[in-house]
């Protein structure tokens, strides 16, 4: 695993090191506004297979995906009326999102373990946001952890995880420790009312108070 320490004298040398190595086919290990997470680029289906290696994922468990802007969300899932209200009031930030996907947009089979949906996320984080934005491709955004284990905000705690493992992401990207957060929040919303999934940061209670009043009739 190569490593850069990013700061502000080095950050552009270092997003044009990450894109480098995105159009490479490689796995990435990067900060974001939750926790250090794997990424790649998501219609590279060798980088996509080398993530499930590197994680031990099941090949059966889908891999939740970053996206640029509700536009590019719409070319990848089927959206009604009231879904993109509440993307837009949910993003950028920490909530994935799961939505019904389209066929039309290639992305690799193996992304979503044989399963017809497909989870989204536009995040609110300045690093990720440039890489989506300068790749202009939809990005494998998942926690940087073996599976089973807990995804960290220490660099350390992530770094020792894949020590001495046979795969390897190809390149981290060492920001130092984040500030203490949990993974994103997941909510459904391929069925009739929004379904929380996983809770991060805010609590059930907390998501159904902001959250609760959204109702969303089944995609047709």
């Amino acid at each position: 695993m190569k490593i850069i320490k990013i700061c502000s004298k080095n950050f552009n040398k270092t997003i044009k090191e990450i894109i480098k190595s995105i159009k490479k086919g490689e796995v990435i290990i990067c900060p974001t506004d939750t926790v250090y997470g794997l990424i790649a680029d998501a219609r590279n289906e060798q980088a996509v297979k080398k993530i499930f290696k590197i994680k031990k994922r099941k090949k059966r468990k889908a891999l939740p995906i970053f996206a640029k802007d509700v536009r590019m969300v719409e070319r990848l899932a089927l959206t009604n009326k009231e879904q993109k209200f509440f993307l837009k009031k949910a993003w950028p930030g920490e909530i994935t999102v799961v939505l019904r996907r389209k066929n039309s947009y290639y992305l690799p089979k193996v992304l979503f373990g044989g399963i017809k949906t497909i989870g989204l996320r536009i995040p609110k984080y300045k690093l990720i946001n440039i890489l989506i934005k300068e790749v202009n491709r939809p990005l494998v955004g998942t926690s940087a952890n073996i599976s089973g284990k807990s995804g960290s905000n220490e660099i350390g705690k992530i770094l020792s995880q894949f020590k001495g493992k046979k795969f390897q992401p190809d390149l981290v990207i060492d920001a130092g420790n984040l500030k203490k957060n949990k993974p994103s929040v997941i909510i459904d919303l391929t069925g009739s009312n929004l379904k929380i999934l996983r809770t991060g940061r805010l609590s059930k209670k907390e998501l159904s108070k902001k959250y609760g009043r959204f109702y969303f009739p089944k995609n047709k």
